[in-house]
C-alpha cells in the first residue's frame, strides 16, 4: 500500500497561512491530515477550507493535544511566543513519533534581525522539552506561505536538519510530496542556520519590496 495511505500528519497550531498551506499540499498528495489548534472551532474551520480547495474530506480539525495523539508525524507551525507552551501541551501525544519544527525565534518588532535562543535554536529547545522519546527534525523555515497556498511548484529549497537519520529521510519524502526540493543539512544543531536565515529573508523582502524570498542550493543538476 502506498505510504501516504498509511500516514496521518498533524499540523499543530496549523490554522495560520503556513500551516494551512502545508496541510493543503499534503492533502493533495494523498496524505491524511489533521489541523490542530487551541480552538476546535478554528481547527475545524481551517480543515473545511482546505477540504473545499481539494474537493475532498482528507483533512480534519482537532485541538492540538488530540491531533498530536492521533497522528503518526506532527509538524509544529506556531509563532515563537507560543512555542514552549504548545510543546508542553502536546508532549504526551508525541512519544515515539517525529516532530517537524518549523518555528523561527523571531522577536517582534525586529523581525528582520536574527535572534537565537540560549539553547541554540527553536528546534533544539523542542528536543530538550520533548526528550529522547521524540525525534525532532527542523525544516520549512525558509519557505513563505505566499508560495505554499498557490498551485504552482514552490521555487524554494528546504533545509532539513536532525539527529535521527531515518526521521530526516521521512521528512525529506514529505518535502518532495509537498512539491519542494529538500536537502539533508546535517544534525539538529545546524537548525540555527535555517532559522536565522528566515530573518535575513524577511529583511530582503522588505528592502526590495518583494514577497516570498527563499533559498536554492546550486551545483547539482536535478
Amino acid at each position: 500500500m502506498p505510504e501516504h495511505l498509511l500516514i496521518t500528519i498533524a499540523v499543530i497550531g496549523g490554522t495560520g497561512p503556513e500551516g494551512t498551506g502545508l496541510a493543503l499540499r499534503w492533502a493533495r498528495a494523498g496524505y491524511r491530515v489533521i489541523i490542530g489548534s487551541r480552538s476546535v472551532e478554528k481547527a475545524e474551520a481551517a480543515a473545511r477550507e482546505v477540504n473545499e480547495r481539494i474537493g475532498g474530506e482528507a483533512v480534519r480539525g482537532m485541538v492540538n493535544a488530540e491531533a498530536a495523539e492521533a497522528c503518526d508525524i506532527a509538524i509544529l507551525t506556531v509563532p515563537y511566543a507560543a512555542h514552549m507552551a504548545t510543546l508542553e501541551s502536546v508532549r504526551p501525544g508525541l512519544a515515539g513519533k517525529i516532530l517537524i519544527d518549523v518555528t523561527v525565534p523571531i522577536l517582534p518588532p525586529k523581525v528582520s534581525v536574527v535572534h537565537m535562543p540560549a539553547q541554540g535554536s527553536a528546534a533544539q529547545e523542542a528536543q530538550a522539552v520533548l526528550g529522547e522519546q521524540v525525534r525532532v527534525v527542523s525544516a520549512f523555515q525558509n519557505v513563505s506561505h505566499e508560495h505554499l497556498a498557490q498551485d504552482h511548484p514552490v521555487p524554494c529549497d528546504v533545509l532539513v536538519t536532525g539527529d535521527d537519520v531515518e526521521a530526516k529521510a521521512q521528512v525529506l519524502r514529505l518535502v518532495e510530496a509537498a512539491g519542494m526540493v529538500g536537502w539533508d543539512a546535517g544534525p539538529l544543531q545546524n537548525a540555527m542556520v535555517a532559522e536565522g536565515l528566515t530573518s535575513v529573508l524577511i529583511g530582503i523582502n522588505r528592502r526590495y519590496k518583494m514577497k516570498g524570498a527563499g533559498i536554492r542550493i546550486t551545483g547539482v543538476e536535478l
